[in-house]
């Protein structure tokens, strides 16, 4: 069973490998790939947010931030809310590029779970939802920090 942890890792990073090389060819590096994708399901996230659910430093983000709105992909508006904070959106220009690394995506998807039928990878995504629920509650229902 303790292996189980590390076999899930080894496939997330076997996973994220390959996507960065189809990625490549679109001139996008992994950390840009993740805040497109990231901000294409929660447009309009605060740059604070994104950066904690991305797993990041502010600074680091704000950094590959600054990338993507130089190439016109990413745009910053003023949090109406809170002057001090930025929320994040993706440009018309970026909605091509989205598309193709959603296409990707499915294609990758498509090659790794080649030969496991709907009924295996149902109870796999259940059984991860159940692992992620596990270790984010703690015994007693409480979320851990």
């Amino acid at each position: 069973m303790e292996e189980l942890p590390w076999e899930i890792g080894e496939t997330s990073l076997a996973l994220r490998r390959a996507f960065d090389r189809k990625a490549a060819a679109l001139g996008v590096t992994r950390a840009q790939w993740r805040v497109l994708a990231r901000l294409s399901r929660e447009p309009g996230l605060r740059q604070v947010d994104l950066a904690e659910r991305m797993d990041i430093e502010p600074i680091t983000l704000c950094r590959i931030v600054d990338r993507l709105e130089e190439s016109a992909l990413v745009e910053r508006q003023r949090d109406p809310a809170d002057r001090r904070a930025w929320r994040l959106f993706l440009t018309g220009k970026a909605e091509p590029t989205v598309e193709r690394l959603h296409s990707l995506a499915s294609e990758l998807a498509a090659d790794a779970f080649a030969g496991l039928d709907h009924t295996t990878i149902d109870a796999v995504r259940a059984a991860l939802a159940r692992v992620r629920a596990n270790v984010t509650t703690s015994p007693k229902g409480r979320a851990i920090a």
